[in-house]
């Protein structure tokens, strides 16, 4: 998600925090409108929204079709219809079976010993030494960009470069549209040249690994390929950035009596780090939309065929028939049914084993690093990074009792 450009001399707009947003209790299937009025279904109930996001009857390419509902006009790279979320059926499965393999949890479960090493250095480096100190310039910015460009084999100069691609490719349209061409003309020059490297000389990286896949496969178009690089640059740093800022600053602000907790053994900081990704949303655009190819029965409901569905996960999330009140906020307490944050079916997030490392090694090493981190300013006083279709801290300072703790 995209970094701040906001100005110092303007008051940044009072936004609750995002884990203080207000869900409705879910329900059947039921009449609603989009953003711009037009008309749509939404879908609430956890078993009805995994049922959406699992049903081929139900897609994303359809919502870019000439008769589409147009859902945004706001440039950017998730509006992109080369983008391997926006395809559905064989076109789709090949995109994902590249890409699969990389990020199993047996991959994944790989890679943990050099991401705690990077989440180790920035600990040890010479930011952390005294607060107050801005975590996110210090630690949950500069992480997930120093793991997202050794997967990929990324340069310094990318990665000098891969905020402001983040910032244009994720938009929520108050940016102005040329600038926005511009930076993804530039973002997508980057990809194509970054394939080409790779065709010319493989090493051990991903986007290696993806062209070879490629290769393999077949009759994949370039463009969807330098939109699938494109995607996994700025998307795999981006969630991962704005999952850590929100969730400390909810743990610091809220939770200071769990903090220590988190520091105990990391399968405790893994089961926190499932709680977080299910109860803090990345943006306040809860709901994930797709376009019904046919009459569908829905919860009892039928859904008529060409309709916009949107299945609201953060509503799912809550559902009280699946995640009880009891332990909703228990932040030790493992999940009763597998979240929704990451989507479901053929469209599941692959990166979803990545974040959930990321999140559980940065907050389990920083509590045991520091057991007395706080805030150093109320969190009414945090400014939000804004403009994109997510948000999260743009600055959190923070500090800590004794003279560099648990160094």
């Amino acid at each position: 998600m995209p970094p701040a450009f906001t100005d110092d001399s303007v008051p940044a707009p009072l936004l609750p925090a995002l884990h203080r947003m207000e869900f409705a209790a879910p329900g059947p299937p039921r009449p609603a409108a989009l953003p711009d009025g037009s008309p749509a279904w939404l879908v609430s109930r956890y078993p009805d929204v995994r049922q959406v996001l699992q049903d081929s009857r139900f897609g994303r390419a359809q919502l870019y079709a000439p008769d589409g509902p147009g859902l945004s006009a706001a440039p950017g790279l998730v509006n992109d219809p080369d983008l391997m979320f926006n395809q559905d059926g064989p076109g789709h499965l090949r995109l994902r079976r590249t890409m699969r393999r990389a990020f199993t949890p047996r991959a994944v479960a790989r890679w943990r010993p050099w991401i705690a090493s990077i989440v180790e250095q920035l600990l040890d480096g010479p930011g952390l030494r005294t607060g107050p100190v801005d975590i996110v310039a210090e630690f949950t910015l500069p992480l997930p960009v120093a793991v997202i460009s050794r997967l990929m084999g990324l340069d310094a100069a990318a990665r000098e470069r891969m905020r402001h691609w983040s910032e244009h490719a994720f938009s929520d349209g108050s940016h102005e549209g040329d600038v926005v061409g511009a930076a993804l003309a530039e973002f997508s020059a980057f990809g194509a040249e970054l394939l080409a490297a790779r065709r010319r000389e493989p090493g051990d990286d991903l986007v290696s690994g993806l062209v070879l896949a490629a290769d393999a496969e077949g009759g994949i178009p370039e463009a969807q390929l330098v939109s699938l690089v494109c995607g996994l640059v700025v998307g795999g740093h981006d969630s991962t950035m704005t999952m850590l800022g929100n969730s400390l600053l909810y743990l610091l602000g809220e939770r200071p009596g769990d903090w220590p907790r988190l520091a105990l053994d990391e399968e405790s900081a893994g089961t926190a780090a499932d709680r977080l990704i299910h109860l803090i949303p990345l943006g306040d655009d809860r709901g994930s939309i797709r376009r019904a190819c046919e009459d569908v029965a829905v919860g009892g409901v039928l859904v008529p065929a060409g309709a916009v569905v949107v299945a609201d996960c953060g509503m799912a999330n809550r559902d009280p028939a699946v995640f009880p009140a009891a332990t909703l906020d228990d932040l030790f307490a493992p999940l009763e049914a597998p979240t929704l944050s990451f989507g479901a079916g053929p469209h599941y997030c692959l990166g979803a084993w990545l974040a959930r490392l990321e999140l559980q090694l940065a907050l389990g090493r920083l509590a045991a690093r520091f057991p007395g981190l706080r805030l150093a300013e109320p969190p009414d006083a945090v400014r939000w990074r804004l403009g994109t279709t997510s948000r999260s801290p743009e600055r959190l300072l923070v500090t800590w009792q004794g003279d560099g703790a648990g160094r």
